[in-house]
């Protein structure tokens, strides 16, 4: 039990760091609302759920033993949030969130959740962190390796989609604060959509450890 609380702690620490995900639910709520916000952390968490049974899988290992196929995933995430973080810039004021501008935006609900999946599920960064975090918390006398290992990511999905949703509401607050500022719109903009440019330079350099 004290160890499911230390992997707790450890998880809660994490998701308090910036990165491209909590840009993306902030940028997110802020322009679309709580829902499309909500609807890209249901596809954080799907990505998620995906890096612990890939890491589980040993997909971690292929990517020492076959470098080029982690520079694929990492290229691919790098130009997707690029491609996220210019269409932040191009973008113009921030659209009503009035009652029923919200409930049109359901629309694209499919849509937040895809960009949601992308943005993590192409970050190799995410799938090493499951990889090496989550084994230290496995204890083989304990019982069923496998086992352990759902119950850890089960927990990794559900502390980051509290996460998320807190980060996700959070936006959806600046967005209608920000309706009162234009020049507060474009700052936020530009803010937003540069840390995403910067994240995605970021991941074009990082290697493997």
């Amino acid at each position: 039990m004290a160890g499911l609380w230390l992997y707790f702690m450890a998880l809660a620490v994490v998701f308090l760091l910036p990165g491209p995900d909590m840009i993306l639910l902030l940028q997110t709520g802020a322009r679309q609302g709580k829902g499309a916000a909500l609807a890209t952390a249901v596809g954080l968490g799907i990505a998620r759920g995906c890096h612990v049974a890939l890491a589980a899988l040993g997909l971690a290992a292929l990517f020492k033993a076959a470098p080029w196929t982690f520079d694929v995933v990492r290229l691919a995430g790098a130009a997707y949030l690029l491609w996220i973080g210019i269409q932040c810039l191009r973008t113009t004021m921030l659209p009503s969130l009035n009652g029923g501008d919200e409930t049109a935006a359901t629309a694209h609900w499919p849509e937040a959740i895809r960009r949601g999946l992308l943005t993590n599920l192409l970050n190799p960064k995410a799938l090493l962190f499951c990889s090496v975090l989550l084994p230290q918390f496995i204890n083989p006398a304990a019982g069923p390796v496998l086992g352990q290992f759902a119950l850890l990511g089960m927990m990794l999905v559900a502390v980051g989609l509290l996460f998320d949703s807190a980060y996700a509401l959070a936006g959806a607050a600046l967005g209608r604060w920000l309706q009162r500022s234009p020049s507060a719109q474009r700052l936020q903009q530009w803010l937003f959509g540069s840390l995403l440019i910067g994240f995605a330079v970021r991941l074009t350099f990082i290697q493997q450890a």
